[in-house]
This record gives C-alpha cells, sequence and structure tokens, in this order.
C-alpha cells in the first residue's frame, strides 16, 4: 500500500483514520479539505482544484483523505488501495456535531488556518442525505476499481480497528 485513498462522509473518520494509517505505514498525509477551502471558507476554483488533485496524485506516496466526488476518478486511477468508511449516518451527524464543539471557533489539525469550525443545517442536511445522495454511485465506482485495486469498505468503529490492527501485523 503506497497510495491510499480514504472517502465516506463528512465525520465518518476520514481524517482520523488517515493519521493512524500514516502513523503504521509511514506515509504522507493530504487532506484535501485543507487545500480545497481559503481563508475564510473560499472554495478553490474548479479547473485550479483539478490541477491541484491531478499533481498530488501524481506522487508516489501518499493516503489521501476527502470527497469531492467531482475528482474522484482521478484520485482512484492513482490509487493502490481505496478504504470507503461507509459508517452509519447517525454516527456522521453524531461526529460533527462533536468536532464543531471540539473545535469552536477553532481551525481544526486536517483544514487551512483560517476556516474555523462550523456548524449550519445546510451542512446537517448534506450529511444527512449523504448515503441517498452518493453512495450508489460510490458504490459503483469501488465495483468497477475491484479487480484492479485493494478495495476494502468499513461499516462499523469495530471494522475500523480491525482493519488498523491487520495492517500494523502485516
Amino acid at each position: 500500500m503506497n497510495r491510499i485513498l480514504v472517502i465516506g462522509s463528512a465525520g465518518a473518520g476520514k481524517s482520523t483514520l488517515s493519521q493512524k494509517l500514516s502513523q503504521i505505514l509511514d506515509l504522507p498525509v493530504i487532506h484535501l479539505d485543507k487545500y480545497f477551502w481559503h481563508p475564510n471558507w473560499i472554495p478553490t476554483p474548479d479547473d485550479e482544484w483539478d490541477k491541484t488533485v491531478e499533481q498530488f496524485s501524481k506522487q508516489e506516496k501518499w493516503i489521501m483523505d476527502g470527497n469531492y466526488s467531482r475528482t474522484i476518478d482521478i484520485r482512484m486511477k492513482r490509487a493502490d488501495t481505496i478504504i470507503f468508511l461507509d459508517m452509519p449516518m447517525l454516527l456522521c451527524i453524531y461526529r460533527v456535531i462533536k468536532r464543531r464543539i471540539k473545535y469552536n471557533n477553532r481551525t481544526r489539525p486536517d483544514m487551512n488556518e483560517g476556516c474555523p469550525e462550523k456548524l449550519d443545517w445546510e451542512f446537517l442536511k448534506w450529511v444527512w442525505n449523504y448515503k441517498k445522495r452518493s453512495r450508489s454511485k460510490i458504490m459503483n465506482k469501488l465495483d468497477q476499481a475491484k479487480d484492479q485495486k485493494r478495495v476494502i469498505i468499513v461499516k462499523t468503529r469495530k471494522q475500523v480497528n480491525e482493519l488498523l490492527g491487520q495492517i500494523n501485523k502485516a
């Protein structure tokens, strides 16, 4: 495993898993949110973002976490392992609320400076509707990739811990 793509809903645990994998495998982590969002939550324009993702993807070794479905094909093409955190929606909602409280008016370590943690109804609805909106598309892409890539689908915290244990032993 040299290029690991970690995807899933907000609050699924992508950044946490990526950090733990980085410690075990000694691979650099690329938190896409840190590069997509500029201070005051200004998004990167699409053409610039595509080039950024392409550059990151060309690196020899990485763990890359983030959604950004528009660029998922670029990342999946270069990844040798894809981990989909298909976590329960209520757990994701709980975690984004917990994250908001923990980083109240501060920037999380996996975000760009000047983007203090926030939470609004629009974002909660986005998390709530993630499975309905995105899951089938992701599952189709994973199904297409499974013969060329190592595809891992994790649905519980216990499975995350088992996966980390397996990787740690290897």
